[in-house]
Formats: C-alpha cells, structure tokens, sequence
C-alpha cells in the first residue's frame, strides 16, 4: 500500500504522524522530508526525476513492504495521485488531501473559487495559462520553472497594461444596427482590463506571503523558488453569479448570433451564416488565442470570446476600435483591441491559434502570408471578391496549409405584403480555409 500524503498547504497544520507509521520507504521532496521526522528504520527518496523513486516504490510494493508518499496540499489536484494511480492503480493507494495552494490562496483574499479557472503551468507551455488570463476574469495558475510570476506578467502587460487594449467588464445588454463583411469602421480605444496578479508565495509557513502586483510589476521581479500559486483576477468581476458546474466556464446556448445582436455600421458586418461555418473552422476553445483581422464590428472575436477562446481584434478605424470595445462589453467578454493596419500590426501581438480574415483589400495576400506564418493551427479568409481568392488560395498553400473553401449563398424568409412570405438573398461570399499539414492539435492543460 501506498500512503500518499498532503501536508496541509496554507494551514499550518503539523503531519499527522500515523501517516508515517510504519512506512518502510517515505518519498517526497527535500523540504517535505526535512520537515518531519521519519522512521529510524525508513528509506528516503528524495524527490527528482520520477523514474527512478517510482522504480524505488515499485520494488518496496512487489515485496509487500509499505510506503508514504509526501505531496504538498491536495496531490489530487495536479499532483502526484494520477502518477502513482496510472503506474501502481488507484486500489493501491490511500490519500490523505490537505488543503491546495488554490483553495488556500483565494481564502487569504475571502473570495470563493467554484468560478475560478485553475491552469497548471508547471512542466507545460505558459500560453495556455496566459491565453485563459487574457480571456477570464478569474484564473488561478500553478507555476513552475520558466513558467513563474514574471514570465506570466511579461505575457500579460500587453493584454492587460496597453492603451489600445479593450476590454469588456460588463456582461448584459446586446446592441443596434444591423448588417454583411466584416472590415472597418471609425470611433476611439476603451480602457484596459484592469487586471491584478496576486502572488501567493510559502502559503501555510513563517515566510508566507500574499503580495497583489500588476502584471508589470510582476515582470520586474524576481520572485525566487516559494511561489505557491498564482492568481490573475478582474477587480471588478471578483464575485460572479452564483454557480452550479464549478470552475468549467459557461458556454453561450447559442452562437452565430443575428447581426443585430452587434452594433456595426453600414452593414459592414459578417452575415451569421457566414459567421457559423466560420466559426465551426476556428474551432475557438478555452487556452486559444484567435486573432480577427479587419474586424469591422468585431463580431467573430466577440464569438470567439464567447466560446471561451481568448480574442484579439485589429482594426485600423478610429471609430471601429470603439464599436468592438461597445460589442464586446455588450456580451460581457474581452476582447484586446489593436488599432492598425495589418499586415503591419501583426508582429508586435503574441502567436495565434486560429485567424480570421475579414478585411484586406488588395494587400489580401500579404496579410494571409503574414497572419499563416504565426498561426498554429488554421487561418480563415472571408471575401466578397472573386478575383482576390485565388491569391488567397495560393498564399495558404504557399505557407504549407492544406486549403479549402466553399462559396456561401443564402436566402432568408423575408415578409411579403398580404402575410406571405419570399426568400431574400444575401451576397455571395467565399469562405477559404487552411490547416496545419498535419493539423496542430493541443488541448487545453490538463
């Protein structure tokens, strides 16, 4: 049998010391041995490279000799129960949790946390976590080496810090107008998204502390080895509505909403239908980044948003920069919103997963180039002219993508005098789209 310990993150509680009864071989990391005292007779493993204490483990289990295992707070929880279960099996082992560094650290600021979004960064890419940061307003990040404080408000200064970023603290209302093409329009930039670091560090012993930074501030610092957990929180979104599925993000009951459901001018707005099969393409998901280039209304990066992705919109009218910002607040998301033009923009914003194209007159292939150089995984183009598709074509397949498309026709039931009812066509537009070859998949930290 395996005893697998937690030794109480943020409580302070001493180790039980039946827990250590017993155990002939007592594993765990250097401070967690040097804080207990252990059996005369135990062997100790000092935690490293896992191989080889769960080598250590096994031979001590073929001979029925007991082991404890030493975790910090819940190894339930993004912690070393699921190694040992998938190598010894669940029936060998028993946990005792303490508390985790998540559960401790949003206690020390009296905030709940079924809303909370926990990402690991430990041993994994930082972009899933910074992606999730910039999307939600409540996310707890697990770090380690490469993947600290610093590193994460370094990704974050641009989301959080900039002036020409918008965002969307609010979460009612809908919007006017109605209308077709995503591409441009004139306004002004909103405020940023105010968003606070709060680092917890040594939760549970003499040296605790709890410090709240911007994420510049937490860039600057070297923040040393004690850092327990990481929390990026939204200081005007810090109680949301009551939950009943924790932690996992409420998705929309519908999307391709109606273009009226976004403020837009001169019909200059992608058509839902055209907005759908878009979005089936994005395939935008929670730790996603989408860009949507020549945003017009900002419609797909609102739906993107929605769905959970995080969303940056260019835009190089004045006026469309407050029209994204106006939509995105209306559906209660973020969105970064960057004033220029592409493709001249692009390589000051953080790599994407996914792009949308919606605008880029005859500079159309350049921008397909540039946005497919940095995509991850798909780039998809929408236009109203003919001639430009196959430039288009030809700078996706140039790039190494596989490429398809289809021209979108629809008719919409439309009144009639009399109470009868005709079809009303909407313009032609071709939708191209290329992947990866072969598609990069990565999903979300586990």
């Amino acid at each position: 049998m395996i005893t697998v310990v937690g030794t109480g993150t943020g409580t302070g509680a001493p180790l039980d010391p039946e827990a250590l009864a017993g155990a002939e071989l007592v594993v765990g990391g250097r401070r967690h041995l040097e804080a207990v005292r252990l059996p005369e007779c135990a062997e100790r493993v000092v935690l490293g490279p896992l191989a080889p204490a769960l080598d250590t483990v096994e031979e001590y289990l073929a001979k029925d000799r007991p082991v404890t295992v030493l975790a910090s707070g819940d190894p339930g929880f993004f912690g070393i129960v699921r190694v040992l279960a998938e190598r010894f099996g669940a029936d060998a082992l028993d946990v005792r949790p303490g508390v985790s560094s998540v559960a401790a650290a949003f206690a020390r600021l009296g905030l709940p946390w079924d809303d909370a979004i926990v990402v690991s960064a430990h041993g994994r890419e930082l972009r899933t976590a910074v992606n999730v940061c910039r999307a939600h307003p409540k996310v707890a990040v697990l770090t380690g080496p490469g993947a600290g404080p610093a590193e994460l408000g370094a990704a974050l200064r641009h989301a959080c810090d900039e002036p020409n970023t918008a965002s969307a603290p609010d979460s009612s209302a809908s919007a006017p107008d109605s209308s077709a093409s995503d591409s441009s329009a004139p306004d002004s930039f909103a405020p940023s998204h105010g968003r606070v670091l709060v680092v917890a560090s040594a939760l549970g012993s003499a040296r605790e502390r709890v410090e709240r930074v911007t994420p510049a501030e937490a860039a600057a610092r070297d923040w040393g080895t004690d850092v327990s957990v990481v929390l990026c929180l939204d200081e005007a979104r810090l109680l949301g509505a009551v939950r009943t599925i924790a932690s996992v993000p409420a998705r929309p009951a519908r999307w391709a909403l109606d273009e009226d459901a976004f403020a837009h001018r001169d019909s200059m707005i992608t058509k839902f239908e055209v907005r759908a099969l878009a979005l089936a393409r994005l395939g935008p998901r929670l730790g996603d980044l989408v860009w949507d280039v020549g945003a017009g209304s900002g419609s797909v990066a609102v739906e993107c948003a929605r769905l959970g992705a995080a969303a940056v919109a260019v835009e190089k009218a004045v006026d469309g920069v407050e029209r994204i910002a106006a939509n995105a607040r209306a559906h209660g998301v973020y969105v970064d919103v960057v004033r220029g033009s592409a493709p001249e923009v692009l390589p000051g914003l953080p790599d994407p997963d996914a792009v949308f194209i919606g605008g880029g007159g005859a500079e159309l292939p350049a921008i397909v180039t540039a946005c497919a150089l940095r995509a991850r995984r798909t780039v998809v183009v929408a236009m109203a002219a003919l001639d430009r598709v196959p430039a288009a074509r030809e700078a996706l397949t140039g790039a190494g993508y596989s490429c398809d498309g289809v021209l979108l026709q629809s008719s919409r039931l439309a009144p009639l005098p009399g109470d009868v009812t005709r079809l009303a066509a909407t313009n032609p537009v071709f939708l191209l789209w290329g992947d990866r070859t072969p598609v990069h998949e990565e999903g979300v930290a586990q």
